[in-house]
């Protein structure tokens, strides 16, 4: 494989993607390869299935060899399910003004880096942002004179089970020599939000099928994550035990409604499963679907009010992931009950630029960034 190309997994809570890509101009991307494979998913910080969860890991990666020569390193996007965030204010006191340097910079992190445990490796440590002795706030701060150094200092930690789980996967594959963690939630804040609108605090929801993650992005990383096991995915399930019927049925449904649509008051909607005929009410099947997504907005609310690290009542939220597009008007919805305003960010690349993919292109750009240091 080219040297200037990465390999990526990013895990979703529905399906696995391995792709192979490099850097293009004007910060686009060549796409070299793709696999994707469904898997049962994740929820409550668990795998649902161990060994089908492997069994996925191992198909994406076995494809990605046979359709690329030299690959030895993997990137493993660690979804938030798996992670935990901990982010800690920390000062560095001189004996007199000097010049930053990088070596000030990685001594502030190691002074206050968590304790190594059985449960918890840390995979990614980062300043969002720093403070120097005339209180000016700072991104990048070597060079600059001051007689202290205070840091946003971030601490991604990965569960270890899973990271387990991951690393005995890839022993099945000798030409893979190294694998990599990274954090996906902070890949998304740090490639979908260029640097200027990351110096105040933006506010990423990320909605998958079965698990959604709330961060709060700032500087060079984030000051709140928090996941939660709801998505569409329940939703689904939701329409199905409301009207008793079968989830694929319901999953159907999802994709068929349009929540901003203003259809007649007779119109219906129809799906035909395992030659049964389904039909229901467009109004009634709208009401469940926005009664659901109603509870993922109740989390939402409850993210934004244990984040308090400062104000963000008045930032948009700017939604994200492989679900977003399959019920028509969601975005439009959640801002109505959030009364807040709304909007969907995907990346600037053609024929990439969907929220589906925001998460493994993040991971392309953070691992093409790794290997460019």
């Amino acid at each position: 494989m080219r040297s200037n190309s990465v390999a990526v997994l990013d895990i979703r809570s529905s399906e696995i993607c391995a792709l192979v890509g490099e850097r293009g101009v004007n910060n686009t991307f060549i796409i070299k390869s793709k696999y994707v494979c469904a898997y049962d998913g994740y929820a409550e910080e668990e795998l649902i299935d161990v060994r089908n969860f492997t069994e996925a890991v191992c198909n994406a990666v076995k494809n990605t060899l046979s359709a690329m020569n030299g690959i030895k390193t993997f990137y493993v996007g660690v979804p938030g399910e798996f992670l935990k965030l901990r982010c800690l204010d920390k000062v560095l006191s001189f004996k007199s003004a000097k010049r930053i340097s990088s070596a000030d910079c990685s001594l502030l992190l190691d002074s206050c880096r968590p304790e190594k445990s059985e449960k918890w490796i840390t995979i990614k440590s980062t300043c969002a942002y720093y403070v120097l002795s005339d209180k000016r706030k700072v991104f990048d701060p070597i060079s600059s004179v001051s007689d202290s150094l205070q840091g946003k200092c971030c601490f991604f930690e990965c569960k270890t089970a899973f990271a387990d789980c991951v690393l005995n996967a890839f022993k099945n594959f000798k030409e893979i020599t190294s694998v990599n963690l990274i954090p996906s939630n902070y890949a998304e804040g740090m490639y979908l939000f260029e640097p200027d609108c990351r110096d105040e605090c933006v506010v990423l929801f990320d909605m998958g099928y079965i698990s959604s993650t709330y961060s709060v992005v700032c500087g060079n990383g984030l000051l709140y994550s928090e996941s939660f096991s709801l998505g569409t995915g329940h939703i689904a399930l939701y329409i199905s035990s409301k009207l008793d019927i079968p989830f694929e049925v319901a999953s159907a449904f999802l994709s068929q409604i349009n929540l901003n649509a203003k259809e007649k008051l007779t119109s219906n909607e129809e799906c035909v499963f395992e030659g049964q005929t389904y039909t229901f009410s467009t109004a009634e099947l709208r009401d469940i679907i926005r009664e659901g997504l109603d509870g993922m907005c109740e989390t939402i609310e409850e993210c934004r009010r244990n984040f308090v690290g400062r104000n963000i009542d008045a930032k948009p939220l700017f939604i994200t992931g492989d679900e977003v597009k399959t019920i028509r008007g969601t975005a439009d919805h959640i801002s109505s009950r959030l009364e807040k305003t709304v909007e969907i960010i995907a990346p600037k690349v053609p024929y990439y630029d969907k929220p589906q993919f925001s998460s493994v292109l993040s991971l392309l750009d953070a691992a093409l960034r790794d290997i460019n240091k």
